[in-house]
């Protein structure tokens, strides 16, 4: 069975909306859209995968679709971020979108659980999610995502559309690797790690017999 990684921007509060630009999602009344655009070094261009596409095929809700097909296919011929998404195999979760016009892309049909499960059971390479919040929230709820593949930006925006909204499915995540921008952004990558180990930093009671110990002690210091 092939793998579904998420990708995505987060602010340290953990919104991911609109990082691209001002116009990209303004819904609810955002206003801070393009606020990764400042963060980026050298060092994210270089560690693009997860967020390219490169040799997976992608998994996009509606919105963030829309917004790549505006804008991936106009890019220079030789932008090879441009050339991996134009080709790549793009499945797009919708309810409204009727006919995509990106090259190489089909609407899922169905309930969008059972149309992911169902592709990664197929043979292939693996599936990538970039962007597309809402997706997120309802594959994560689902159990179907294998990997996230996160970059936190030192910035706080105090509203907008989180990674894990209130609601989400309450698990542990493995960190497997993470490095640093020089602007801070840290890019990490995690799976999901089972239940929530729990614990207390509070101090035991003491036994009847240790009770007995201390007393002894204090009886015979005094």
């Amino acid at each position: 069975m092939r793998k579904l990684i998420a990708s995505t921007m987060v602010s340290l509060d953990g919104v991911m909306q609109a990082p691209g630009g001002p116009q990209e999602d303004p819904t609810g009344g955002f206003a801070f859209g393009g606020w990764t655009f400042n963060y980026w070094d050298e060092v994210m261009g270089r560690s693009m995968n997860g967020l390219d596409g490169k040799d997976r095929e992608l998994v996009l809700g509606r919105r963030t679709y829309e917004i790549f097909e505006a804008y991936w296919p106009y890019q220079p011929a030789d932008s090879p971020i441009a050339q991996t998404l134009n080709a790549a195999r793009k499945h797009v979760a919708s309810r409204t979108l009727r006919t995509p016009g990106w090259n190489n892309s089909t609407l899922l049909r169905g309930d969008v659980v059972a149309a992911v499960a169902a592709l990664k059971s197929e043979a292939g390479p693996d599936l990538q999610i970039i962007g597309s919040g809402n997706l997120i929230q309802t594959l994560q709820a689902a159990s179907l995502i294998d990997e996230y593949n996160v970059w936190t930006f030192p910035v706080v925006l105090g509203r907008g559309k989180r990674l894990f909204e209130p609601g989400a499915k309450v698990g542990a995540l493995r960190l497997v690797a993470s490095h640093t921008s020089a602007t801070g952004v840290v890019m990490s990558t995690y799976v999901p790690a089972g239940d929530v180990p729990l614990g207390s930093f509070a101090q035991a009671e003491p036994s009847a017999k240790e009770v007995d110990r201390r007393a002894k002690l204090a009886r015979e210091a005094g």
